[in-house]
């Protein structure tokens, strides 16, 4: 029987102790941002960003590579939005748009380094526990 696990809970890590649950205005903000940030395409335009510097659109999407352009001004709006980007347009014909990241962006993408490390450090445990799960519910 596999054991139940229950999702973490933010607490403050230096308050172990009281294990108090943070804020709930803070709690509500870092769902919000993971729910934002933690997806495939938001992590690779940091990449792109980040290796590159200022990157007009379509630069962007080739750099990130097999993204839809609704998906590609999707994503990059949002980063905008939450200070991630700063998107300079400029005045000529047709028109330029360039985008790059903020120091915030910036700081996120090194937050993430942290995720592609353990992924690293633990692919082929992944991907034996993948085969190993296809395997178990092939014959189901």
């Amino acid at each position: 029987m596999n054991p139940v696990v229950s999702a973490p809970r933010i607490y403050n890590w230096d308050d172990r102790k009281g294990a108090q649950p943070l804020d709930p205005a803070l709690d509500g903000l870092v769902k919000d941002i993971i729910g934002k940030v933690a997806d495939k395409w938001t992590m690779l335009i940091l990449e792109a960003l980040a290796d590159h510097g200022t990157l007009r659109f379509s630069d962007v999407g080739r750099k990130v590579g097999d993204i839809s352009q609704k998906m590609l001004t999707k994503t990059l709006r949002q980063m905008e939005e939450d200070g991630l980007v700063q998107r300079v347009v400029h005045p000529v014909i047709p028109p330029h748009v360039d985008y790059s990241l903020t120091e915030m962006g910036g700081s996120l993408g090194g937050a993430f380094c942290g995720v592609w490390l353990w992924a690293e450090a633990h692919h082929a445990q992944i991907e034996a526990s993948r085969k190993a799960f296809a395997a178990r519910n092939a014959a189901v």
